[in-house]
């Protein structure tokens, strides 16, 4: 026994923090700097992941830093997770998640914010 929490009851526990969170603070390694970068972003959560679908979409820097190295920190509420990030290209899939960005966000809102909406990113919580 290590005395580290299993993956489990983290997972749990950032499932707890999220409700009712409008933004997580999600951190990566910088491609060019391999220094931790974190940045606040709107997700959307569904089932067992979380999607985050980035500002300025594939040209986004954290987008970027998450094909380099596709480990990803999702905090929310005082709770962490680390997990792999799996970039999402596929139209149909991309058009769900933005779906559910809309839904929670507002359309408007969305639109507002993110002018180009071409990738999204999936992150498993446990």
């Amino acid at each position: 026994m290590s005395g580290q929490p299993s993956e489990g009851i983290v997972a749990n526990a950032i499932r707890d923090a999220l409700q009712g969170v409008r933004e997580v603070e999600i951190t990566v390694t910088g491609r060019k700097t391999g220094r931790q970068i974190s940045h606040p972003v709107w997700f959307v959560q569904e089932e067992d992941s979380v999607f985050l679908v980035p500002v300025t979409g594939s040209n986004s820097d954290w987008y970027k830093n998450v094909r380099r190295t596709p480990m990803i920190q999702i905090a929310a509420n005082g709770t962490a997770l680390s997990s792999s990030a799996t970039p999402i290209t596929d139209a149909d899939r991309v058009d769900h998640v933005v779906a559910m960005f809309r839904d929670k966000y507002g359309a408007d809102q969305f639109e507002a914010y993110y002018p180009n909406h071409d990738v999204a990113v999936q992150v498993p919580l446990g």
